[in-house]
């Protein structure tokens, strides 16, 4: 085996998004693509010769063939151990799982998460610190630089690992070591949740669909739901991870999730439905006739969480993204505990976990996770519930209810304008930003402005700033609206809107004609017809 050094030239636009580098697949097939983001990664990684790497992705399409260049990438720069999914296989919470388990240096996920897949899909790279999180922002800011200077990478000339063989094999000087992509996940859901309990649940008749939606759930929820805690079989379905996730879009939304909708709002409807999505770390919560949001989930997990085992001295804090509800804050102002507000992207609560500031973290956009990883994580958001409603007996719908008689409900939606031409939607967030001052404390319709601003963030672990993170419209009546460009496409613009008013009498309203007069208001006040020409949003949730 020989170190081969292949001359190569900066590509345009290697800039990591909220969680890593997306492009379609056709793009991370044209070499030198690929190679020079990790060469960009690995030139980052300061004494990472000797050290354990930890690899793995969704099993969507090219996750095999990426995988090979990246091990022979890994050992050609000196990487000491790589540990890798059976198959190239594993989700995201459980890479950061077995990062934080094995005590690597780091890892590469490759992932585009609840993007499409398949030959025609998309493709995602990203690197997760020691920590098992994201890598923050002056991390992904060193990659990025580097992809921009970079002249050269090297590679193993080796013939391609067999990665459907458990154990150890050996790559020039490297140690690659295919391990159960499951197993330690599993062995962390124990320790964390009352299983017995949730055995007696469906010993008891309870059941439940999980739609692993053909993404790498599948395994974990069945091994899991299936194997462990005696779910009937056929609990889980679409469990098997395909190339294409069978040629669907694996995003655990009511759009995407739309058979599952419409199961669990008809007759025989079972206890509980969920989804996860493509890499494994969003998830869908759906009761008899009731659609659980993302904000409703995380608010009622928080509010209930010390009935698991893991969380049964408490919360030390909670965390949620600015754009999501804040649903969780009542919760958090209740428990007395602090509430954190962050830019989205999960990389953000990362230094909340380590410091010891926050246990419960969430995202609108149907991610939930705790301190036990360093990734939100579909499963064990789904299982944690199981435990819930074990201990306290009852339903979703009738658990979220309750919740909302002692809370309040937090009635929000968000609305996403998708395939924007890119410049449009850059010039309504300009113009929007440069009319804040003159927003600030007008009257708009009904409402009036108390503030407008773009959210800044300062961490209050390490000081760093991170600004233009969303425009907010605050207005008196404690109802808000943000704009926001999202950074997970890989086409276009994605403009999303988010809506919320808070009321504590009308609990039983229509999310969307509750909110329409809000929704209208948010139209007009970006123009967002006139500039984009949409006269709606492609999806609603």
């Amino acid at each position: 085996m020989t170190i081969r050094t292949v001359p190569t030239r900066p590509i345009l636009g290697q800039k990591p998004g909220t969680s890593g580098l997306r492009k379609r697949v056709s793009t991370f097939q044209e070499s030198p693509y690929l190679e020079n983001f990790v060469q960009a990664i690995l030139d980052c990684l300061d004494g990472v010769e000797g050290q354990t790497l930890v690899v793995g992705g969704d099993g969507r399409f090219f996750n095999r063939r990426a995988i090979q260049t990246i091990l022979k990438m890994a050992a050609a720069n000196g990487v000491g151990r790589v540990l890798v999914g059976q198959d190239g296989l594993l989700s995201t919470p459980a890479a950061s799982c077995v990062i934080r388990k094995y005590r690597a240096y780091g890892g590469i996920i490759l992932s585009a998460s609840h993007n499409p897949g398949g030959p025609e899909g998309d493709f995602g790279v990203k690197y997760n610190i020691g920590n098992g999180g994201p890598a923050p922002e002056k991390v992904t800011e060193a990659i990025f630089a580097r992809t921009q200077t970079l002249g050269a990478y090297a590679i193993l000339e080796a013939a391609d690992l067999d990665l459907s063989r458990l154990g150890e094999q050996r790559l020039s000087g490297m140690v690659v070591e295919v391990i159960d992509p499951v197993a330690d996940y599993v062995a962390l859901m124990e320790e964390l949740l009352d299983f017995e309990a949730i055995r007696r649940l469906f010993a008891g008749g309870f059941k439940m669909r999980f739609d692993a939606m053909h993404a790498i759930t599948g395994p974990y929820a069945s091994a899991i739901l299936e194997g462990r805690l005696g779910a009937p079989a056929g609990t889980v379905v679409n469990g098997t991870p395909l190339p294409d996730f069978g040629g669907g879009h694996p995003d655990p939304n009511l759009h995407h999730c739309a058979a599952l909708a419409t199961l669990m709002n008809g007759p025989g409807a079972p206890d509980l439905g969920a989804a996860s999505d493509g890499d494994g770390d969003r998830n869908l919560i759906h009761g008899k006739g009731l659609y659980v949001t993302p904000s409703d989930s995380l608010a009622v997990l928080a509010a209930n969480a010390h009935l698991a085992p893991g969380y049964a001295k408490g919360l030390a804090g909670v965390a949620r993204s600015m754009p999501t509800s804040r649903a969780v804050d009542r919760v958090a102002e209740k428990l007395g505990i602090a509430c954190h507000e962050t830019p989205t992207g999960w990389k953000f609560f990362g230094n909340l976990m380590d410091a010891g500031k926050v246990t419960l973290c969430g995202e609108e956009s149907f991610g939930t996770g705790s301190a036990h990883v360093r990734e939100k994580d579909g499963l064990w958001a789904v299982l944690l519930w199981l435990n819930i409603l074990a201990v306290r007996g009852g339903d979703v719908a009738g658990l979220v209810r309750a919740h909302w008689q002692e809370f309040g409900r937090n009635y929000y939606t968000r609305h996403d304008y998708e395939g924007l031409d890119a410049g449009a939607a850059a010039a309504l967030m300009d113009e929007l930003r440069a009319r804040l001052p003159e927003l600030q404390g007008q009257k708009l319709g009904e409402e009036t402005v108390a503030t407008a601003d773009d959210f800044s963030y300062t961490d209050p672990v390490d000081g760093s700033v991170s600004r233009g993170q969303g425009i907010r419209l605050l207005f008196a009546s404690g109802a808000r609206i943000v704009f926001r460009l999202s950074g997970t496409g890989t086409e276009g613009a994605t403009l999303r809107v988010y809506v919320e008013r808070y009321e504590k009498g009308r609990l039983e309203e229509d999310t969307q004609a509750f909110l329409a007069p809000l929704v209208r208001l948010a139209g007009e006040v970006a123009g967002i017809e006139a500039r984009t020409g949409r006269r709606g949003p492609d999806v609603i949730t």
